[in-house]
């Protein structure tokens, strides 16, 4: 009888960095996030996806708790969180679908869901490719939110009522490849889409907000094209969201729209954030 393989672990990489590494640390933070949140409307369902931006808490947090607020419509519901984000480190062509079995973060291990990650590598653009993930914060800074929010998101969460993900990173990629690993991961409303971006980077404070703006009204307009690379650093997720979104007339809302002169840094080099939901 062979022995039992090993769980393959992706370790947290940017806890003490971007977000706290003390789990009680963390958790004050993620919670001050919320307090420094947009609230939605009482009663909305929870929506299909969200884009959410991705830097260090202090900075970005408050704004993806702004769309992080929307899931808890779902948090009996949602089992799958399909959470795609760009590469920062490493050039690659295609998507890349991490082998790991759970991601870790300091709240616990979120399991890896394996059906998602086999109808995603069937498609011609996804790769399986760990390097992309190993040192990645696009995805990693949104996991002890998804904790915070969703049923079974600690220690526990490998249990029949958790949820799993499905991480994926965006190289160098058509947006229709993008749309194309999603449409074969969408599900139903079991399953949520979180893609990860910031907007515009290194402005004045000033031409940040116009810049945001028009990116924010191209967003809601559905408008693929109206998003270049450089007005967001997860442009290819983002575009490949807005095709699969448009596919099935699923329109987009403006949840939250700052930066980081607003949150916690100066107003001469700013970068944007922008919480978007889709219902």
């Amino acid at each position: 009888m062979s022995a039992a393989r090993p769980t393959r672990v992706r370790p947290a990489a940017v806890a003490g960095a971007f977000y706290p590494a003390e789990p009680g640390e963390l958790r004050a933070a993620v919670e001050r996030s919320f307090g420094g949140a947009h609230p939605g409307e009482p009663g909305v369902p929870a929506p299909k996806a969200l884009v959410v931006p991705h830097a260090g808490y202090p900075y970005s947090g408050p704004v993806a708790a702004s769309a992080y607020l929307r899931l808890a419509a779902g948090r009996g519901t949602i089992r799958r969180v399909v959470l795609i984000g760009p590469s920062h480190r490493v050039a690659f062509r295609g998507v890349a679908v991490s082998s790991a079995d759970v991601f870790r973060t300091p709240l616990g291990d979120i399991p890896v869901d394996d059906e998602s990650r086999r109808l995603a590598l069937a498609t011609p653009a996804a790769v399986l490719d760990d390097q992309p993930h190993a040192l990645e914060h696009s995805l990693e800074v949104q996991l002890p939110f998804l904790q915070t929010v969703l049923d079974g998101g600690g220690s526990d969460s490998d249990g029949p009522d958790g949820f799993s993900v499905l991480p994926l990173v965006t190289g160098a990629c058509r947006d229709d490849e993008v749309a194309e690993v999603l449409d074969a991961v969408w599900g139903g409303p079991e399953t949520v889409v979180v893609v990860s971006t910031d907007l515009s980077h290194y402005h004045r404070y000033a031409d940040a907000v116009e810049l945001d703006r028009r990116t924010a009204g191209a967003i809601v307009a559905g408008q693929v094209d109206g998003i270049d690379d450089r007005d967001a650093c997860g442009a290819s997720g983002l575009r490949g969201l807005l095709v699969a979104a448009g596919e099935r007339q699923m329109p987009a809302e403006l949840l939250d729209l700052r930066n980081s002169g607003d949150t916690a840094g100066d107003r001469e080099r700013v970068v944007g954030y922008g919480a978007f939901a889709f219902t």
